[in-house]
């Protein structure tokens, strides 16, 4: 339909001239004379004029006025057309459609309720029904005689025949908002009722019934669309009782104003009237709200469906919060507390939520005492948690306890060793609660604060921070952990000027020992790296730290604080502490955060000549890697970092640095030709080779002394032997990467090159020889050879390096030699061969699997076969490889597969040659947990993307076990029941088919004991068939996993609060399957949790094993150290 035209401009504008002179004419007269009417009539009639004038005007004319007042008019119009369409929608259409129509429904439903209720209540019961998927219509004029039982029945079986629709749950686009719309139905419902229908006592006790009916509904959308109507009433009727409760308060004030006049009439009767009136409503509400909670909420908290549990323990979580004055009692707290062992993570975090809430309320705390004594050591223990979130969120409630002194400090201990745990999101949080309790004292009320300026208060901190390092002060790695924890919280940690002072003895608030100084050394260089944006903890993903640019200015910025405290101090600092080895790399490293520009700016040249001066005297003054490590990247960054004459005179100090230990070789060398002692040799090999590991060290000079000593000199020990040949191999690697990376190759610089390889090779061969016919010392040469070859592969390009060939097989023949010996070495604490046991033959066997440099069906296989038989360090090191091999595609079931076999054949061998049944059993159960590490790689959805290795696997390995049956028949028990799990049902009742068409014509009777294994598996598997595996891999797929250490076994008791509310049956119902839930979720995910751990468990195992052999070192005769104490 066209629009008409528009009327000429001509005669637009005399009419609108003439409309407004009539509009004047008007409001002239309304205000002039009185007579016209009453001040609301000359307003109206005003309105009337203007709305004339309106819709006289031309759009085109005044656009600007036009354009708006065309809007209103249209969202008159679309008001009014949704009015129309709401009293043509039924009330479901709504519900699933659009929400805002929904007080219009309602209010348009409740006129039609009081007007006729029964075709009013058939339609909400109706709409009730629809909700919860089911087509399903009362007759009204049956509809006081209906049954709610019959009609449940029936809506029963309307779902067992599969009619039903699940909207809740639907992906459907048009159903994303209806839980959402009907929780909103439900709520404007109650308030338009509540001056009227809320109390009648008919329809919203009607539909109770047919909620709370439904609720214990086997269907699980029943039960769901119920729970959430019944939850959203009880909240809504909360709302209405709010409401009353205010008007009942105002009511009895003026009610007490009344009666202090002492006068009786007709306005104390209507204040009475009212009063009453009010509380017998909210009675009435109440009432209801324990008609829900009672016949819906205790049974639905403990539903089977997860989701409806988290549902009812977040409504009870507002209702308590909200309605204290009804639910802030024990008979509904102690279902909180309850829930705090649900096996599920989400019902847990929300019971953990919801008494956060309730806990932030001090009024709430006296009410909450009994209840806090009850749950409070399970509130601990949730700290340690198997779910990261719901960990974190307890600790949280923790400091909510301590703040309200709730909890004594000797229930603290377990939550303190979280501190070092894996997952950084518990370790902060734990620091929170750390830095607010134990060192800025927040929770204590007897101190009111740290009184003074800064600095005194950062040194209180500070000695505070000291008390809890010393804890930790025996292990780097975690002290450096407990740093990183407590780092953003504690201001104290930046103040670089306070550490300063207190390290160099400036008047300080705290005498340091040795240990807290060396404590806050290492304090002060891990804030300098987190300061600058460095980590100092290892991620667990592993990535790229990116920063936003206002996060870099910040960095910088601090790197100019640290720079500008440490410039007139480092030198202080590094003259103080020279002799101490544990406390110098951690201050030479602070250099490499720091702005070097500003020692120009500043003028303050000489001091950094100081500080380079007084590093070069380190790296000579000490022999350990760590601090020589440290010293030489220090004077490499100076050399590169700094500008202009700094530059110059860091690169002329290195300069001098490498003449001056060149000199100090050759006067050792010399010394060792005299029959002096070797350790001068030794020390100031080891700084050559950590320089050299940096950059190029121009040694030629000094190439000729080190062959001739290791020509001459065959009886020297075999730590100097290793490093004399390392030097050599790395000088041998710089001259290759000269050749590589230069343009032109003489024949001359070629030939020097293929004459030092030939010489290398000759003495390389000989000592490895020596060393292996010196077998109590021959892992030296065997570590020597690990190391070389691993680096054969960086020289693939050049055909004359084809002779490291020898090398390898040298590994090959011998990588396990030393696989055997279980116990720790004796020599841990030697610094330079930094994989001084299994480990080194492990990584570099490792390596050249993972590069291709040797063919893996043999080494792979035999290095996944040792998983499980020499601790974590080559379990991590087995892990990595696997998920190597499993990126690149390999042929990772065979790998698998052979693995399996040598361990089973390991077995064979112990059985046949030992009758100790202990060893025999060892060895199998060996074998049993590689099986059961290597089916727990496929977990997830990687069961179905390996499902075909899986299978290859389970069915290889049943044609090895029947070789010669029933001889092999163990290998099904041991090693191919533990995939089984890992298959769907449909191929497990294959593979059962198959394994008994195996034994159709085999008297499996001649030989029981033979055969026994065979019957266990086929049990197994027919087990696993019919409990239908399929559907507990969903279930275990769908857990929330927990990185990190395995969690602590507990056995959690059920808590009971007060035995004349509670049923003890369902109590102990409770916990008890909580507890076996729990113990099978937490078998689940140590099976799981191996596939990114942190390296932090290998380091705190490693350590503890070393403070434990080094305390039965010093007292044999005592009990274990360590046993009843912290793991350090």
């Amino acid at each position: 339909m066209e629009d008409p035209p528009p009327p000429p401009e001509n005669s637009t504008r005399r009419s609108q001239k003439r409309a407004r002179a009539q509009v004047q004419a008007q409001l002239s007269a309304n205000q002039t004379s009185k007579a016209n009417g009453t001040s609301a009539e000359n307003r109206e009639r005003t309105s009337e004029a203007s709305d004339q004038i309106d819709r006289e005007s031309s759009p085109e004319d005044d656009f600007e006025e036009a354009r708006p007042r065309g809007k209103r008019n249209r969202a008159s119009e679309g008001t009014a057309g949704s009015a129309h369409n709401a009293s043509h929608l039924s009330l479901i259409e709504v519900i699933k459609g659009n929400g805002k129509l929904i007080p219009q429904v309602v209010k348009l439903w409740v006129e039609r309720y009081e007007k006729d209720p029964k075709p009013a209540m058939v339609e909400l019961l109706t709409m009730l029904f629809e909700a919860c998927g089911a087509k399903y219509c009362i007759k009204g004029e049956f509809l006081d005689e209906t049954d709610v039982d019959d009609v449940v029945v029936a809506l029963v079986n309307l779902a067992r025949k599969g009619e039903v629709e699940d909207y809740q749950n639907s992906k459907k686009k048009e159903l994303k908002n209806f839980k959402d719309n009907l929780e909103s139905f439900w709520d404007n419902l109650v308030r338009e009722c509540q001056h009227g229908p809320l109390f009648d006592q008919v329809l919203f006790d009607k539909c109770m019934d047919y909620i709370i009916a439904l609720s214990c509904t086997p269907p699980r959308v029943y039960r769901q669309v119920a729970s959430l109507m019944g939850l959203q009433l009880v909240t809504s009727f909360i709302t209405v009782a709010k409401m009353l409760s205010a008007q009942r308060e105002t009511t009895r004030r003026q009610l007490d104003a009344e009666k202090k006049k002492r006068t009786e009439g007709p306005r104390v009767e209507s204040l009475n009237k009212r009063f009453s009136m009010t509380h017998e409503r909210i009675t009435v509400l109440e009432e209801m709200m324990r008609k829900i909670f009672t016949g819906l909420f205790v049974h639905r908290y403990r539903d089977i469906d997860s989701n409806i549990r988290t549902s009812c323990i977040q409504s009870l979580g507002e209702w308590i919060l909200s309605y204290p004055s009804l639910f802030l009692q024990d008979l509904y707290l102690k279902y909180l507390g309850w829930t705090l062992n649900d096996k599920n993570a989400g019902v847990r975090r929300a019971s953990i939520l919801a008494l956060q809430n309730l806990y932030e309320v001090d009024d709430n705390v006296p009410t909450l005492s009994l209840f806090s004594e009850r749950f409070s050591n399970r509130m601990i223990e949730l700290a340690d948690d198997i779910d990261v979130s719901v960990a974190v969120c307890a600790i949280g409630l923790v400091k909510q306890l301590l703040r309200h002194q709730l909890l004594p400090d000797d229930d603290l201990g377990p939550l303190y060793d979280l501190l070092i745990d894996d997952p950084p999101e518990i370790r902060h949080a734990i620091g929170a609660l750390v830095y607010d309790h134990l060192i800025a004292q927040k929770f204590n009320t007897s101190q009111s604060g740290t009184k003074g300026d800064d600095s005194s208060s950062s040194e209180v901190h500070l000695g505070r921070m000291l008390q809890i390092l010393r804890e930790f002060s025996t292990d780097p790695i975690l002290s450096t952990y407990v740093i990183d924890d407590v780092w953003e919280y504690m201001k104290a940690m930046k103040d670089w000027k306070c550490i300063i002072s207190m390290l160099l003895d400036e008047n300080p608030l705290i005498e340091l020992t040795d240990e807290d100084a060396t404590n806050l050394v290492r304090l002060l260089c891990a804030s300098v790296k987190k300061a600058v944006g460095e980590r100092i903890v290892p991620a667990t993903d592993n990535r790229k730290l990116y920063y936003p640019k206002a996060q870099k200015e910040v960095f910088e910025s601090n790197r100019r604080d640290i720079t500008v405290a440490m410039m007139k101090n480092y030198s202080l600092l590094l003259r103080k502490f020279m002799a101490d080895k544990s406390k110098v790399p951690s201050l030479v490293e602070i250099i490499l955060h720091m702005n070097l520009e500003l020692y120009s700016l500043k003028r303050q040249e000489q001091n950094f000549k100081s500080v380079l001066q007084l590093i070069k005297e380190a790296f000579f003054k000490h022999g350990e890697k760590v601090a020589l490590r440290s010293c030489v990247r220090a004077i490499n960054f100076c050399s590169t970092e700094s500008q202009g004459e700094l530059q110059d005179f860091a690169r002329n100090k290195l300069k001098e640095l490498e003449d001056e230990l060149v000199a100090k070789l050759k006067a050792a060398i010399k010394e060792v030709a005299d029959g002096d002692d070797e350790y001068s040799l030794l020390v100031n090999l080891k700084r050559l080779y950590e320089l050299q590991l940096s950059r190029v060290v121009p040694i030629e000079n000094l190439y000729e002394d080190i062959v001739m000593a290791l020509r001459t000199f065959r009886n020297m020990e075999d730590e100097v032997v290793s490093f004399l040949l390392l030097n050599l191999y790395l000088h041998l690697a710089w001259c290759l990467h000269s050749i590589v990376n230069s343009e032109t190759v003489s024949e001359a610089s070629l030939s020097s090159l293929l004459s030092k390889r030939n010489t290398f090779f000759e003495q390389l061969e000989y000592f490895l020889s020596t060393f292996t016919e010196r077998e109590e010392v021959g892992k030296h040469g065997n570590q020597l050879a690990c190391r070389i070859d691993t680096g054969r592969h960086d020289y693939h390009l050049h055909p004359w390096c084809a002779d490291l060939h020898f090398c390898r097989e040298n590994v090959n023949s011998s990588c396990f030699m030393f696989l055997a010996d279980e116990t720790e070495d004796e020599d841990v604490n030697k610094e330079y061969i930094e994989e001084t046991n299994r480990d080194a033959v492990m990584i570099a066997a490792a390596k050249l699997v993972a590069g291709d440099a040797v063919p893996k069906e043999y080494l792979g296989p035999e290095i996944i076969s040792h998983f499980m038989m020499h601790g974590t360090g080559v379990a991590e090191i087995v892990k990595h490889l696997i998920t190597v091999l499993k990126k690149k595609d390999d042929d990772i079931c065979n790998i698998f597969l052979e693995a399996l076999k040598r361990a089973y054949r390991r077995y064979m061998m112990e059985l046949s040659r030992s009758d100790d049944e202990t060893l025999t059993s060892k060895s199998f159960i060996e074998c049993k947990d590689l099986a059961t590490r290597l089916s727990a790689t496929f977990v997830g959805a990687a069961r179905n993307k390996y499902r075909s290795d899986i299978l290859k696997i389970v069915k290889d390995g049943i044609e090895y076990a029947f070789v010669d049956a029933p001889k092999q028949l163990l290998f099904l028990e041991g090693a191919v029941l533990h995939f089984i799990s890992k298959l769907p049902a449909t191929d497990v009742l294959d593979i059962l088919k198959d394994v008994q068409k195996r034994t159709e014509n085999v008297n499996t009777d001649e030989d029981p004991s033979g055969w026994r294994p065979y019957h266990t598996f086929v049990d197994s598997l027919r087990e696993k068939y019919a409990k239908n595996e399929d559907i507990q891999d969903e279930k275990e797929g769908a857990s929330v996993r927990r990185r990190g250490r395995p969690r602590k076994r507990r056995n959690i008791e059920g808590k009971r609060l007060f035995d004349e509310h509670s049923s003890s049956g369902e109590e102990d119902s409770i916990s008890g399957s909580d507890r076996e839930d729990a113990q099978d979720e937490e078998e689940k995910q140590d099976e799981e949790e191996e596939e990114d751990a942190p390296l932090i468990r290998s380091i705190r195992s490693s350590s503890k094993l070393r403070s434990l052999r080094l305390s039965r070192e010093e007292n044999k005769s005592q009990p274990r150290a360590g046993d009843g104490e912290r793991a350090t």
